[in-house]
């Protein structure tokens, strides 16, 4: 950390260096890509514990030792940053977010919150400003949860929702186990998971959605996250000659899986569970022949609503309905077996801090909105152990995430990172908890 006497309440603007922040960006981004042949663009694939990740944890690392940080990595690979404050024995105030990715990704999501708060911490050593508290950047493991099916996995256990235990038992697709693969990568750290509540948490993240662009802001004040619910459902039919079967003696595993994916879509047109949104974004069919009715099929719904209420309501209809369907069916012997994935009730964000975000805007000149965020993150997670709350960034092409088209401008990009940078100096020159 560079050494200097001024303070944090000093200067009236801490300056981001937005061309080194983009720079950053792209250079992470290069770790994963490969070229996406419906976008015509490049994309980022670096999926939680694969070697593409361990590539871009050891870059963040080295980034933050030149830093000047003191790096640690927990029991769940989590990284930390920590540029110590003035005062001795204080909470620190925490940024961060993620580096992992979906199969499809672009270079923001997660990415801008580690890669901000990294950049802060670049622009207070080059201004030799000494906060008070000290300041800590993390980039949690398996954010996503698309390689090993729970989202907010990192945060989620150093937070106390989820035992460490469970985490490491999770195994991937092809049967790979988390703890294993954890340790094949380098990255299980000594650390202990459980986290000291810091002093406050502050996440800066892309929107993901559409809310920004179409009220031409640049920044938003998260309200919260809206309630999550993730399941797998394996249907077991009977595999059939297709041309000598006839249809009614068939228990055909993707016809049940078809009326599932027309449930839940009838469930939100219904507009009996306020503002739900369910999507089957993964469906499988075995033996997957075209000649053959289908034994087995494999989907996972992905429910979404900002009311816990009307989330349990959705959550039990759909069970129901599960229940019912073999009797449905055209011939007796259809199976349905569900296995939960992940589930978080609606979570609001603190208040205070959501004023505090609000107002470092305001005085940088940015007018804002507040919003829920359709999307998981892992302050969620950090919500239930301190006070926390969100910066969201404009995204173009309606927000579109989770897709080589993902974007948001480096104009964008660097006002979310000054608004992060302003609220951080207010919060960690607050007094003793």
């Amino acid at each position: 950390m560079a050494q200097g006497t001024a303070t944090a309440s000093e200067p009236a603007h801490l300056t981001i260096n937005g061309e080194r922040l983009w720079a950053a960006l792209m250079e992470l981004a290069r770790i994963g890509a490969y070229d996406d042949p419906a976008t015509g663009l490049a994309g980022v694939n670096r999926q939680s514990l694969t070697g593409e990740d361990a590539e871009g944890r050891r870059l963040l690392v080295r980034w933050m030792e030149e830093a000047g940080l003191q790096v640690s990595v927990d029991e769940m690979g989590t990284i930390f940053g920590r540029r110590e404050g003035a005062a001795a024995g204080l909470a620190p105030v925490m940024a961060g977010s993620h580096v992992d990715s979906v199969g499809t990704a672009g270079a923001f999501d997660g990415c801008l919150g580690v890669l901000g708060a990294l950049e802060v911490v670049r622009s207070l050593n080059e201004r030799g400003i000494v906060t008070r508290r000290p300041l800590v950047i993390a980039a949690f493991t398996e954010e996503e949860g698309v390689r090993f099916g729970t989202d907010m996995l990192g945060s989620a256990v150093a937070a106390g929702r989820l035992t460490l235990e469970y985490a490491y038992d999770l195994v991937d697709a092809a049967g790979l186990r988390f703890g294993d693969e954890l340790e094949r990568i380098g990255f299980k750290g000594e650390r202990p998971v459980r986290l000291d509540p810091p002093h406050a948490y502050v996440e800066c993240h892309i929107e993901q959605g559409p809310v920004l662009l179409h009220e031409d802001l640049a920044i938003g004040v998260v309200t919260g996250v809206q309630a999550i619910s993730w399941q797998r459902i394996t249907v077991q039919g009977r595999a059939a000659h297709a041309g000598t079967t006839p249809t009614d003696l068939r228990v055909d595993a993707g016809l049940a899986a078809a009326q599932i994916v027309l449930k839940v879509r009838e469930m939100v047109d219904s507009g009996r569970y306020g503002r739900l949104r369910a999507t089957v974004g993964l469906i499988t069919t075995s033996p997957g022949l075209p000649s053959v009715v289908p034994d087995r099929a494999e989907l996972t719904v992905d429910l979404r609503n900002p009311d816990d209420a009307h989330m349990a309501a959705a959550e039990r209809d759909l069970a129901a309905f599960l229940d019912a369907l073999p009797e449905s069916q055209p011939a007796p012997g259809l199976g349905i077996d569900t296995q939960r994935m992940a589930k978080t009730h609606q979570v609001p964000f603190d208040e205070r801090i959501q004023d505090e975000i609000a107002a470092a805007a305001a005085d940088l000149g940015f007018d804002t909105i507040r919003l829920m965020s359709g999307a998981g993150h892992d302050a969620q997670e950090m919500a239930a152990i301190t006070p926390t709350a969100m910066v969201f960034v404009r995204g173009q092409y309606d927000g579109i995430s989770h897709n080589p088209r993902e974007y948001s401008t480096p104009e964008d990009c660097t006002a979310g990172i000054t608004v992060l940078a302003h609220t951080l100096l207010r919060l960690t020159e607050e007094e003793d908890d």
